[in-house]
């Protein structure tokens, strides 16, 4: 066979086109100072990983880089083939997957993730210094979009509306007539409490809603609403300490075995063994520079850490598994 025929750099460009754009502030982020792309770039990689490769490298800043999107916008491999292909290129040095606390919004803490693309296959020590430099100097770009992702949403319907000259209306010195008798209190009905209470309690918890999603995810995670509702506390442990449902879904259904036998206790497990760090508060940064601190993920379980603390993009668990 041809080598041009295993170049995957012809599909990725015409696919791309209808890629998915990822949220502002998240998405791929192309390493700067790369040579132009060519034939052969990815040419020692395996066939599967050398097609993703090509597809990645073809899409624009900013494009989604979650597994699903991948997945959905070309036709050869599915979401567990990408999961993988991803994290052989993480260990091959052309991806990290990195989380950026973009800034405070009401006192909520918000971090984006981001895929940081290398066209070469760059080592630890690279990588290293690259995502340390990015902490201490963001890009321009990544300035803008964590200004873009904290800045209070405004609704029309609440500004003050242009101020209307009021005629002026005419004195009327006309006395009203007393009324002579109370008006009677009227009480107000409980049955409206009630239903206000009802509703509130009836609506699913971001941490319960993020459960139910697992199975849609990956169908070897499916929970019932009792197994969300016993595991609920502790899914909200992980959006206490700042995730959100993306990273959740992530960290629980990446590098899943061939198969679950019992999904809730796989699922209450990894709650319990990759609860991620509690942060300590940011530090108050000088006015207009958003407050940011940098953590790699892990690309097979998507743990965060330093930068250090990874080798091939992998964390200390998932480079030195446990022997059966």
């Amino acid at each position: 066979m041809a080598v041009s025929d295993l170049s995957s750099a012809p599909c990725a460009s015409a696919s791309s086109r209808a890629h998915p754009k990822a949220k502002p502030g998240y998405g791929k982020r192309s390493v700067p100072a790369q040579h132009p792309s060519r034939e052969g770039d990815f040419a020692l990689l395996p066939e599967r990983e050398r097609h993703i490769a090509g597809y990645v490298d073809a899409l624009p800043e900013g494009a989604a880089m979650d597994i699903k999107s991948l997945a959905r916008s070309q036709p050869l491999y599915g979401q567990m083939a990408v999961g993988s292909a991803l994290r052989a290129l993480g260990v091959a040095g052309h991806l990290r997957h990195v989380r950026c606390l973009s800034g405070e919004n009401g006192g909520q803490v918000r971090w984006v993730t981001r895929t940081f693309w290398s066209r070469t296959a760059r080592d630890n020590e690279w990588w290293n210094a690259f995502l340390t430099a990015e902490e201490c100097h963001p890009a321009p770009q990544e300035v803008a979009e964590a200004a873009a992702t904290t800045a209070p949403e405004v609704d029309a319907s609440s500004e003050a509306p242009a101020s209307v000259p009021v005629p002026a209306q005419p004195l009327v010195t006309t006395v009203p007539q007393q009324r002579t008798a109370e008006p009677v209190p009227v009480p107000v009905p409980n049955p409206v409490s009630v239903s206000v209470s009802q509703a509130t309690a009836g609506r699913p918890s971001p941490a319960f809603l993020a459960l139910a999603h697992l199975g849609r995810a990956d169908s070897r995670l499916a929970l019932s609403a009792a197994d969300c509702a016993a595991l609920e506390q502790a899914a909200a442990e992980w959006f206490a300490r700042g995730v959100d449902a993306d990273y959740l879904t992530r960290a629980l259904t990446a590098g899943l075995p061939a198969s679950v036998d019992s999904p809730f206790g796989f699922v209450r497990r990894r709650l319990r063994d990759k609860l991620p760090p509690r942060l300590p508060a940011a530090t108050p940064a000088a006015p207009g520079t958003p407050v940011r601190r940098l953590m790699v993920e892990c690309t097979e379980c998507g743990a965060p850490g330093r930068p250090e603390a990874f080798r091939d993009g992998l964390c200390r668990p998932c480079r030195e598994p446990d022997p059966a």
